[in-house]
């Protein structure tokens, strides 16, 4: 007979740290939890004041007109801050056109094809025992794990993310805000 209580005890201490950052994250001031589920993720990207970056390198990527479709999607999206650090460690523009398909291949590692909230990214991590791996639409893997009470995420090269305000649901999909840029590969305008 099978002893099923390591992945009970393993469900619920997930689901209590669950609880308790949903609480945080509910407390929390973030515009994305107060957007609009009527419209689009790049609608309500549009309106955010906490995005306005991610919404140029979006534009400059031509990645919005993708995000304004029915989807589903599920996107990790990097506040302003986060981008500031990214930009602050490399001396090019990674606006200009010169560097579109590259920021192109930043942005599309932070998109999930499917719509995965916190709870359903939490639930696969009790099924992969403490670790779940998704495959972004820029075709590479990134891992979601616990940390206390918060889900990090982590790309290939070891960086990682933690999301600092989940599940704001989009007519197309959700959005996470992360506290910082995750990378699929290296990109040549970063040192």
């Amino acid at each position: 007979m099978k002893c099923y209580f390591p992945m009970v005890a393993l469900s619920t201490l997930f689901l209590t740290f669950f609880a308790s950052a949903q609480d945080n994250i509910l407390s929390s001031e973030s515009k994305f939890l107060s957007m609009d589920i009527e419209k689009s993720i790049i609608s309500n990207t549009e309106n955010s004041k906490n995005h306005t970056t991610l919404l140029a390198a979006m534009k400059a990527a031509d990645l919005d007109k993708i995000l304004s479709y029915d989807g589903p999607f599920t996107v990790f999206a990097p506040s302003d801050m986060a981008f500031e650090t990214m930009f602050s460690n490399t001396s090019s523009n990674p606006l200009d056109p010169e560097n579109k398909e590259e920021l192109k291949a930043i942005l599309r590692y932070h998109i999930i094809a499917g719509e995965f909230t916190a709870s359903k990214i939490l639930k696969a991590m009790c099924s992969g025992k403490g670790k779940a791996t998704f495959t972004t639409v820029q075709g590479e893997d990134l891992t979601a794990t616990m940390q206390g009470i918060d889900i990090i995420l982590t790309d290939q090269f070891g960086n990682s993310a933690k999301i600092i305000a989940a599940d704001a649901n989009q007519c197309n999909g959700v959005i996470h805000e992360i506290d910082s840029v995750i990378l699929p590969k290296k990109i040549s305008f970063l040192p």
